[in-house]
């Protein structure tokens, strides 16, 4: 029997390499653990970021250019025009970055401070800003200075297209069109009034690039709002005239102002607006705030005898008096309660015409206290002495006027020749309208539109008829107007002279004006010339206004084409005819 040998059973110690192994594969599981975990709330639960971060590499918006809507007259001149322009931006992080030492040359930052007129120090500093992306240097800039930035290659400093506004009609039609800021944005006259309506917004694409920059997926398409124009009532010829005329005159009188309203008598379409001083809207640096304010719609003052026929007006339409009614106005003077109406000399008697040609106080005192307070009060808010003219203009006063409960004999008289309210050029420009067409009242327009105006009528055709061939008297041999008359045509108007009220009283300067129209027999166009405080020895409207409104209403019946009807004209025509 054979003996089996027994051996020990061995210990073997654990290797080394295996427990490496072990470790080595338990890091790269939790590795790979880890990564994706991550990736699954990068991707999964929170993929915004990742997203936002591929977009801002491949997506891209790009907009079409939209320029601001055209301005016109109604003959179709531009007024207001878009332009292409430059705007001068810089990249801070480009100019700060130090590889690329940007602010190292010296010389072509301080060529580009020079060029658009700034302190280099000043432009390093807002260029090199590195709390922003995006820094405007200069908007707006000219061809030849947009040029110039663009030679210079400066890293980091680019330009962008934008577009400008340019005004060709410059410092003639400034206050009624306006201007816009530096963002297009309309701020005065009727680009702000109308700045929705001109405003446009590009058409939007959105798109997809690759890492070449080509286009690879559009992935939305959004239609823009097109600009609109607008074409005013603005007939810019007699615009033209106009404030050539005006401005000569506030010069050669050395006055404060000056305004002037052309009205279209069957329409209520403005034809011009002009004020003195004016500016250049093209070019505004250092303009003071009243050169830019529109006068003829903000500025009020007392309108003096240029209202007085709405006295005989009234007196007519109640039945206190007939149009062959004669009224002594000796001796020349009234005392009414405490105080005294005067006239410049005593008339003696006087019948309507005559009240109107020479301007008597005392007359239409008379003809105003004749009938009753409310009806007078009515004549002059119907007239639109107390309202709005309808323009919807950015700033017009509807004009002061202190109503009261009671009031005495000698305000109301007062009233008649045109003091105790105030009024605006565009105002009075209004009133004489309503006297042209008839006595139908309507608003005025600036703007053209095929909308039916409301219209009212608030006298009887037959007086409004008959106040304008009285006033016609104004204009002839023996009137306070005669430098108003218009050769070849028939004219009906009313000076006005007022003193302006001051602390406590009136003082020495004057308000001038000259209102009418004209032809008689056929009215198409009211003019009212407004002269602020002339300096001299001229200080009344049938000196000063009277002869602008005869050179503006000239050349505004010429351009319109509208035929003489003067009687010594028709004469002349039937003898050639012969």
């Amino acid at each position: 029997m054979t003996k089996t040998k027994k051996h020990a059973k061995r210990n073997i110690a654990p290797s080394l390499m295996q427990w490496r192994f072990v470790v080595v594969v338990a890091a790269i599981v939790l590795v790979f653990g880890v990564l994706t975990v991550r990736a699954a709330y990068i991707q999964i639960i929170n993929p915004d970021r990742l997203i936002q971060e591929g977009d801002n590499r491949t997506l891209r918006v790009l907009n079409n250019e939209v320029y601001r809507g055209l301005i016109t007259d109604r003959n179709g001149e531009q007024l207001a025009v878009s332009v292409p322009a430059k705007a001068v931006w810089a990249h801070p992080p480009t100019i700060n970055d130090p590889a690329k030492d940007v602010l190292a040359d010296k010389r072509r930052w301080e060529a580009l401070a020079e060029v658009l007129g700034q302190d280099v120090d000043s432009l390093i500093a807002k260029a090199s800003n590195p709390s922003k992306k995006f820094v405007y240097l200069q908007r707006q800039v000219s061809p030849a200075m947009a040029t110039f930035v663009k030679n210079l290659n400066i890293p980091g400093v680019h330009l962008v297209n934008e577009s400008r506004r340019f005004y060709p009609a410059g410092e003639v039609s400034a206050h009624v069109i306006g201007f816009t800021n530096v963002d297009d944005e309309g701020i005065e006259g009727i680009e702000k009034l109308y700045d929705d309506w001109l405003s446009g917004t590009p058409d939007s694409r959105t798109i997809r690039k690759d890492r070449q920059g080509r286009q690879v997926e559009l992935l939305d398409e959004e239609k823009g709002k097109a600009p609109r124009d607008i074409k005013l009532t603005i007939d810019q010829r007699i615009q033209s005239v106009a404030y050539r005329e005006l401005k000569s005159a506030v010069h050669y009188y050395r006055a404060t102002s000056g305004s002037v309203a052309v009205v279209d008598v069957n329409t209520g379409e403005i034809l011009a607006m002009v004020n003195s001083p004016s500016y250049n809207p093209n070019n505004r640096r250092g303009v003071s705030a009243h050169r830019i304010r529109n006068r003829a719609i903000t500025d009020t003052f007392e309108p003096g005898s240029s209202v007085k026929p709405l006295a005989v007006l009234s007196a007519l339409e109640f039945g206190s008096a007939e149009p062959s009614t004669v009224l002594d106005t000796s001796p020349g003077w009234r005392r009414l309660g405490g105080s005294i109406v005067r006239d410049s000399k005593n008339y003696g008697k006087l019948d309507l015409q005559g009240i109107i040609q020479k301007s008597s106080n005392i007359g239409t005192s008379k003809l105003a206290l004749s009938v009753p307070k409310e009806y007078l009060l009515d004549m002059y808010y119907n007239m639109g002495l107390m309202s709005d003219t309808g323009t919807n203009l950015i700033g017009e006063r509807e004009g002061l006027f202190n109503e009261q409960r009671r009031w005495s004999d000698f305000e109301l008289s007062t009233l008649s020749f045109g003091y105790g309210l105030s009024v605006t050029t565009m105002q009075l420009a209004r009133m004489y309208t309503i006297l042209g067409n008839g006595g139908i009242k309507q608003p005025l327009s600036i703007v053209m539109s095929d909308e039916q105006k409301v219209t009212e009528r608030v006298l009887s055709e037959e007086n409004a008829r008959r106040v304008l061939n009285m006033m016609e008297s104004v204009v002839e041999q023996g009137g306070s107007g005669r430098k108003a008359s218009v050769a070849g045509y028939r004219v009906a108007g009313k000076t006005g002279t007022s003193r302006k009220a001051v602390k406590g009283g009136y003082g020495e300067q004057y308000v001038n004006i000259f209102a009418g129209v004209a032809p008689v027999s056929n009215p198409q166009i009211t003019v009212v010339v407004l002269i602020n405080e002339p300096k001299g020895d001229l200080y009344y409207g049938g000196d000063t206004a009277a002869p602008v409104f005869s050179a503006i209403m000239s050349s505004a019946l010429q351009l319109l084409n509208v035929p003489p009807d003067a009687k010594d004209v028709s004469s002349i025509a039937m003898q050639g005819g012969n």
